[in-house]
């Protein structure tokens, strides 16, 4: 994952990579988004600064951005992959079933998890998901009140 003091050039030329003009574009959309973004909403908004930029150059930028550790893709329940620009802060991810609402947590049982781990096994993580689905307030309140199982 690269630091916020860490000049984004050298972070590619550390991976083997060069920074192009496209690349950077993709990280910047990223960057600029509140939520997580898929593949062709990524294509949609680069379009707006770069009218030639294809949806091939966007899943190849993104599986280079990802490889480097400067993206994050997520599954949330859903046929496709999710994206968003990495930071040094995790989060965990709720889906609700009924509506697709994506909630972001972040909670220090998950980071006392992770030292148990490592102090136990003597670990080296790198990366964690966790990803819970369910039913929302609101999508549970519509079921007027009764409770979503699969026996129904």
């Amino acid at each position: 994952m690269v630091r916020p003091n860490t000049n984004l050039k050298e972070t590619f030329h550390a991976a083997g990579r060069r920074l192009t003009s496209q690349r950077r574009l993709i990280l910047r959309v990223l960057e600029e988004s509140d939520g997580h973004l898929d593949v062709e909403t990524v294509h949609r908004r680069a379009k707006r600064q770069n009218a030639e930029i294809s949806l091939a150059t966007v899943y190849r930028a993104l599986a280079v951005l990802k490889e480097i550790g400067l993206v994050r893709e997520h599954r949330l329940g859903e046929e496709h992959a999710h994206y968003e620009a990495a930071n040094d802060h995790p989060h965990y991810h709720f889906t609700c079933l009924g509506c697709g609402q994506v909630i972001e947590f972040d909670t220090p049982l998950i980071d006392r998890v992770i030292q148990s781990v490592h102090e136990r096994h003597r670990a080296q993580i790198l990366d964690v998901h966790l990803h819970l689905s369910g039913y929302c307030e609101q999508c549970q309140r519509s079921n007027n009140g009764g409770s979503y199982n699969d026996e129904t």
